[in-house]
């Protein structure tokens, strides 16, 4: 990796609620200036300090007003949905996002969602809260099933899409890929393009979206895709909330329209108290969780050194979005 070559001066800020980036940059002995803040207020008030800001969730785009001497957004996330383009073009900010940084661990919580709701084992952490041990299940349609031999398709092939399908193949999974550019990806045995997703839905026992949220993907699983599913399938969704209409997926749970979902996103987050998803005992939900990994914060101050000494160079960006 090398080194910043810009003076000490540079000031790069770290903004998360959580994360422990600022920690994992220091660790690095690069000769920039840091700060660190953990909500949008702080961030308010030193945006304006940064040449550099490592940031997702935190950020609004009138932040950029306040910031005179920003030259690069490295974000958090691999979503980029946030950030105005237009904005950060009129002003000269370079934008790259995080992508590949969790790829693994959505893939990995994708395959744990549907392995959970396979094996009910959702059902069984409330059992186990209730100290209740379930008997035998004679009724074979409501016991616990296995996913050798079933149908996965999985609407999205980038990084994230792409392991997921080996995951699944490993599993004895049959995968279908839906991709606006239909070449052939390894471990999917049929690629469809966008426009196919209603004949092939039919097909899927899982149906798991790892599509980026756009104007062509914000509603895509709506009343007409929930109504081709079979009354048998899952849809698990590590994407965005907003790719799911979310009332049309409430209204077809509620009917047994489809046999459940596992969500680790939602359209309104923190998902409301009194939403009705909180409350049908086939749906799993996770607090948007699937990108979570111990191994995030090397992994996108990994990104982050790399953009800077390609900015320094006038080179592309790592993932570079603007």
């Amino acid at each position: 990796m090398a080194e910043l070559d810009q003076p000490p001066r540079l000031t790069i800020g770290f903004a998360h609620a959580a994360y422990q980036l600022r920690d994992e940059f220091l660790t690095r002995g690069q000769p920039a200036e840091s700060f660190e803040v953990r909500s949008l207020a702080e961030l308010e008030r030193r945006v304006g300090e940064a040449d550099v800001l490592v940031v997702s969730g935190l950020w609004r785009n009138e932040l950029v007003e306040h910031a005179p001497r920003l030259r690069l957004i490295q974000s958090i996330s691999a979503g980029t949905d946030q950030f105005s383009r237009a904005v950060l073009r009129e002003r000269g900010i370079k934008l790259a996002s995080a992508q590949g940084g969790n790829e693994i661990a959505v893939a990995e919580h994708a395959m744990a969602l549907m392995l959970a709701l396979t094996r009910h084992l959702h059902l069984a952490r409330d059992f186990q809260a209730r100290q209740h041990w379930r008997p035998m299940i004679s009724d074979r349609a409501r016991r616990e099933d296995e996913l050798d031999g079933k149908t996965l398709l999985i609407v999205g092939l980038g990084r994230i899409g792409a392991r997921l399908a080996r995951l699944a193949n490993a599993f004895g999974m049959t995968v279908i890929g839906v991709k606006r550019d239909p070449v052939a990806v390894p471990a999917v045995s049929q690629m469809v393009t966008p426009a196919q997703l209603l004949d092939v839905l039919p097909q899927a026992d899982f149906v798991a979206l790892t599509c980026p949220l756009t104007p062509e993907t914000e509603g895509l699983i709506g009343a007409a895709a929930l109504a081709a599913m079979r009354p048998s399938a899952h849809l698990v969704n590590v994407a965005r909330g907003r790719v799911v209409d979310e009332p049309a997926l409430i209204d077809a749970l509620r009917r047994g329209a489809i046999a459940g979902a596992g969500l680790d996103c939602v359209y309104e987050e923190p998902l409301p108290a009194n939403s009705e998803i909180w409350r049908f005992p086939n749906v799993l939900v996770t607090p948007h969780s699937a990108g979570e990994t111990r191994r995030y914060e090397t992994r996108v101050v990994d990104l982050l050194l790399e953009n800077i000494a390609r900015m320094s160079a006038v080179a592309r960006l790592l993932n570079e979005i603007v």
